[in-house]
């Protein structure tokens, strides 16, 4: 009974954290007049990826990534804001990426730089396999993939929930049911009407369910847990990518941020390693680490609507990268 009722807490504080983190197929932004030529005008738009529960604008206004596309636009870039599957495992939403890449949905841009949140790293890992096939040999449209806060090798977070799930029960259809419902409401909301699998969600944010992903789509991830092996560019198919992150290391930061106190309650799964709340330091790393900042989970797409520590804002590091994309020719 105990188990059930701190399982309950922790989806109702999760569903609470989608809400107030709403938005993902915003259509972002095009470069703001005369701005060409600015600090992160890149040759490629960006395209911005959501990690679990991600949906539309509230009411047009809030995005998943609050005022991220515009605070690139502004400078010079072109930013779409990408919709997959609000829950489901990372293979089959980077399936569902690559193909509305190479559909256009996002435009026809040859290449895109993809900047992509939580459970969109591992998305996007995918989906550079995908892609590549998808395309004639050194023709993928994937440029780079910057993962911020991605869950890169697991999150004990998940894999606490599925220890108090069990495999196959009533408990876990019933939850099951209710996560798939607010997921399809969600696409409902975004205009989405890809199939809920809240199960399959959580079994890949798991440490062994990332692990096996990364067997099949394992660019820049780490030969071990934390070492700094990792490659920061993987040519698929001829196709190059590269790839970089940073990371969250902060849990609370701000005492008036209502979802600080979930994301510390969340963070006893680490007992004591540096994590933003939802992931550890060591499993956001990928590619070129940039380094770690101040922030938990949530403030990494700057919210809960702005409200974060004072001494970090959490835009700087997307301006800052994609103003490094530029100059390194992307």
């Amino acid at each position: 009974m105990k188990k059930t009722t701190k399982l309950a807490r922790i989806l109702a504080c999760a569903a609470l954290t989608s809400m107030m983190s709403a938005g993902a197929y915003a259509v972002g932004c095009s470069q703001y007049w005369l701005t060409s030529g600015g600090y992160t005008d890149t040759k490629y738009p960006f395209l911005l990826v959501h990690g679990v529960t991600g949906f539309d604008s509230v009411g047009g206004l809030i995005g998943y990534f609050h005022t991220v596309p515009m605070n690139l636009c502004r400078s010079g870039a072109d930013v779409k804001v990408a919709q997959v599957s609000p829950l489901n495992d990372s293979e089959q939403r980077g399936e569902r990426l690559a193909r509305d890449i190479n559909n256009n949905v996002y435009g026809n841009s040859a290449k895109f730089n993809i900047m992509a949140h939580s459970q969109g790293s591992p998305t996007t890992r995918a989906a550079i396999t995908f892609d590549a096939n998808m395309n004639a040999w050194g023709k993928g449209r994937i440029a780079s993939l910057t993962s911020v806060d991605g869950v890169n090798k697991g999150s004990k977070t998940a894999d606490m929930i599925r220890g108090i799930i069990p495999v196959a029960s009533g408990i876990e259809g019933g939850v099951a049911g209710l996560a798939n419902a607010f997921g399809t409401v969600i696409g409902w909301i975004s205009g989405d009407s890809s199939q809920q699998n809240a199960v399959e969600a959580l079994n890949t944010l798991t440490t062994p369910g990332t692990l096996d992903l990364n067997t099949r789509h394992p660019y820049g991830v780490a030969s071990g847990y934390c070492t700094n092996d990792r490659a920061t560019s993987v040519s698929v198919r001829g196709n190059t990518v590269k790839l970089y992150s940073w990371a969250g290391k902060k849990v609370f930061t701000n005492v008036l941020d209502v979802l600080d106190g979930f994301l510390v309650t969340t963070s006893l799964a680490f007992k004591g390693e540096t994590n933003d709340g939802l992931v550890s330091e060591c499993s956001q790393k990928l590619g070129h680490f940039i380094g770690s900042y101040n922030a938990n989970h949530i403030d990494a797409i700057n919210h809960v609507l702005g409200v974060r520590y004072l001494w970090h804002d959490p835009i700087t590091p997307y301006r800052t990268q994609a103003n490094r994309l530029k100059n390194a020719g992307l």
